[in-house]
């Protein structure tokens, strides 16, 4: 059960409507599913995974030659995958599904960070990723979820802090977890959108950061997730606080990963404006004991959607292994 704390809930009357997949096409997912589920003992389908049953059901031959199989993954890897879905956009909505499936599929992520989750997506995602547990930050309109793989990720416990000027819903996720005796809290957020909210924007930001700073010496934080936030709003603030870092600055701010909302060189959808801003962010904040993660790699794909964002962290101890952040944004018309 989830703790929700400090201010009331906000509550959004936003409407998502979509196609879905029709009845039979759900049976034959399910059923694929569970003859996996129940066949698959000793784990060997490991790499056809069950997210390639919704290629199957809904691509074209095209689009189920480059799925492919996955490669094996060092099971001292954590992996894990932030991504505003645009679940509130109903154009095109059957096809981004599927490419939301393709994806989750693709990366198989230990924790999948989402925002802009609405329930006909959520619903799907709980019938077809059922190796997964699920944590949403709230049951209305649009909002933020926490999917954590159970073989692999242990909840302690999760929470949700209310940001209570809000006036989109919004509000800051968190959970508690274990890995292999490591002490892991992530969050996520989808802070307060449109140029015009920028005071309330930062208050949510100070929030978090107070939640980071706050958190046990012997967890390592990691946020991820939508901030809409513009540089001169972090110069406003004084830049990041003591303790917590900003990965790509960490990785030396490379070029090629600066703008994660980008109008430019990303035609997935028809901007009236052009715009080329870094609005989805990493913040780390290391354990102050025990095993330290830091930063190794990151890249961004500005084919898959609006922004695909890639971090990489080792364990200086080497126990951990490597963890893999892998960040995205907007999702829109990802197949062509």
């Amino acid at each position: 059960m989830a703790k929700d704390t400090d201010s009331d809930e906000h509550k959004s009357t936003d409407v998502y409507e979509a196609k879905s997949p029709s009845i039979n096409e759900k049976i034959m997912e399910i059923c694929i599913q569970a003859l996996l589920n129940q066949k698959d003992n000793a784990k060997r389908l490991l790499h056809i995974n069950h997210y390639t049953t919704g290629v199957i059901l809904y691509g074209s031959r095209e689009q189920i030659a480059r799925q492919g199989l996955a490669k094996s993954r060092n099971p001292e890897q954590l992996t894990v995958l932030t991504w505003n879905i645009d679940g509130l956009d109903p154009e095109d909505g059957r096809e981004r599904l599927k490419s939301l499936l393709l994806h989750l599929g693709k990366y198989r992520a230990d924790v999948v960070l989402l925002q802009e989750l609405v329930s006909p997506i959520l619903m799907v995602l709980k019938e077809v990723m059922t190796d997964y547990e699920f944590l949403q930050g709230s049951n209305d309109g649009y909002f933020t979820g926490i999917l954590l793989r159970r073989c692999r990720i242990n909840l302690v416990q999760n929470s949700i802090v209310k940001y209570p000027t809000t006036e989109m819903g919004r509000n800051l996720l968190m959970a508690e977890v274990n890995l292999t005796g490591h002490q892991i809290c992530f969050m996520t957020s989808h802070l307060e959108s449109l140029k015009a909210n920028s005071q309330e924007r930062l208050n949510q930001l100070r929030r978090v950061w107070k939640r980071m700073r706050e958190a046990p010496d012997s967890q390592t934080v990691i946020f991820g997730g939508d901030t809409n936030l513009r540089d001169w709003e972090m110069k406003k603030l004084g830049g990041l606080p003591d303790g917590i870092t900003d990965v790509w600055e960490v990785l030396g701010e490379p070029e090629d990963c600066k703008y994660t909302w980008d109008t430019v060189n990303n035609n997935n959808k028809e901007i009236p404006f052009s715009a080329r801003l870094r609005f989805d962010r990493v913040y780390m904040r290391a354990a102050r004991e025990g095993a330290q993660l830091r930063p190794d790699t990151m890249t961004l794909d500005y084919q898959m959607s609006w922004h695909f964002l890639a971090t990489c962290f080792c364990s200086d101890q080497r126990r951990l292994g490597r963890l893999l952040i892998l960040s995205t944004g907007h999702i829109l018309n990802l197949i062509s």
